[in-house]
């Protein structure tokens, strides 16, 4: 067996006898399906209905606010026009009410557009305030409309309601927000990559810290290479959050499944909708979610899994090299942070460059360019595969990803090789780069 083997085998094995490891392995698919369950109760409860209070002086609008009350909504308007208004005033500041709608009583159809007032403790949500608002123009619109002698009924039957239906190229029928299905697939891969690669990279970081601290380091490096030792540590550590991962996903599921089946509990805010509600939904919708489902199974799945592999392989390698090196530097976890940020960065950015601009434009300058450059290709292009990107675009992306992660771990090596016997001493940048030159 060769060394570099036998140094995967015991970083693998000593993450995985970690009591921590083991703790957070069988605990976090626990956690997981607890929120997810107490997000299902919580969204099946029913939200606490809020009074508002109208005094209207004109009389023009109460009645549209009181019909409001027979849509089951989270406001109930009370008709309080003949209560003095001192006395509601003093009815808010009490809290007996969310709040006061005040209509002053005015001749001209006007001035209701500026001294409408809504009195209350605490500042309303913004959409509370744009329906109040809504119900208030309509009405004053349809007054209007009646003044000038038109025919409101006509007006309505007059508006228009457009529905443009999508076809493609081909001739056959698509479907609206595919766009946004793609993106959240390729987004799914891409964050679960990320993901992974801080975790275990940190993983891979404090693995090197630790053993260079307790100076087990300098036994080991007396029998392999540091390049060797580096390698094994990425790999088994990689090997165990594989694992890790494995166990979360058959737990997980295990236990969804039981919650629904024994418990009846329902996983997620669909809970809240009643059965026959959903039953007619299915019913409407059923000729849209073929289609749906037909564009799903167009989508290059193939290209998506395999790439999701490549990328994961050549992403976690080519960052856990910098976490490593990072590692090999340093003394401890809080003179790392200053070398960190320039990682995360990168991460980073390739999210906000995926969701902001992939979204709108695939196959743009940008979304191709970040796609390509190693730091971001594992994120951006995985968001960019779903909507069919040209295989040779996949051969140089990937292409640059190995070849920049074979030159950093070259780098990196000669990082791991200086650093590890280093004690004492916080390096700068400028050290850093003095001991590339060795």
């Amino acid at each position: 067996m060769s060394i570099i083997s036998l140094i995967i085998k015991r970083e693998f094995i000593t993450k995985v006898r970690n009591k921590s490891f083991v703790v957070m392995t069988f605990l976090s698919p626990l956690l997981f399906v607890g929120i997810a369950a107490f997000i299902g109760y919580l969204s099946s409860m029913k939200a606490d209905t809020k009074r508002i209070a109208i005094h209207d002086e004109s009389g023009l609008f109460v009645k549209e606010f009181i019909l409001k009350n027979n849509n089951n909504s989270q406001y109930k308007y009370l008709d309080l026009s003949l209560v003095d208004l001192k006395f509601l005033k003093d009815s808010i500041a009490d809290e007996r009410y969310e709040g006061l709608l005040y209509i002053p009583k005015s001749e001209h159809t006007k001035d209701f557009e500026n001294k409408i007032q809504f009195i209350s403790n605490n500042s309303p949500s913004i959409s509370f305030i744009e329906k109040v608002q809504d119900v208030i123009a309509n009405k004053l619109t349809k007054n209007n409309l009646e003044k000038a002698h038109l025919d409101t009924l006509a007006i309505k039957k007059a508006q228009a309601q457009v529905n443009i239906s999508l076809t493609k190229a081909s001739g056959e029928e698509s479907v609206k927000g595919l766009n946004e299905i793609k993106i959240g697939i390729g987004g799914a891969f891409g964050y679960l990559i990320m993901m992974f690669i801080i975790i275990y990279g940190n993983m891979v970081m404090r693995s090197v810290i630790e053993e260079k601290t307790s100076r087990i380091v300098e036994i080991i490096i007396s029998s392999v290479k540091p390049f060797q030792l580096m390698m094994g540590k990425i790999i088994g550590t990689a090997l165990a959050g594989l694992l890790q991962f494995l166990i979360w996903a058959i737990i997980g599921l295990s236990l969804m499944f039981a919650a629904s089946v024994f418990f009846g509990v329902n996983v997620g805010p669909s809970s809240s909708v009643s059965p026959e509600l959903m039953q007619a939904a299915q019913q409407e919708m059923t000729g849209t979610a073929q289609m749906y489902i037909k564009e799903l199974w167009n989508l290059p799945i193939a290209n998506i899994l395999i790439g999701f592999v490549i990328y994961f392989i050549g992403g976690y390698f080519l960052y856990s090299s910098f976490y490593a090196a990072i590692g090999a530097a340093v003394d401890n976890q809080t003179d790392s942070q200053q070398f960190l940020l320039p990682i995360i960065m990168p991460l980073m950015l390739s999210v906000y460059v995926g969701f902001f601009t992939v979204i709108n434009d695939p196959h743009g300058t940008i979304a191709v360019i970040f796609s390509m450059i190693p730091l971001t290709s594992p994120i951006v292009m995985l968001m960019r595969i779903p909507f069919g990107v040209p295989l040779w675009q996949i051969a140089i992306s990937v292409t640059l990803l190995f070849g920049t992660f074979f030159s950093v771990v070259w780098f990196a090596a000669k990082i791991y090789r200086i650093g590890i016997l280093m004690y004492g001493k916080k390096p700068t940048w400028r050290e850093l780069y003095k001991w590339l030159k060795y």
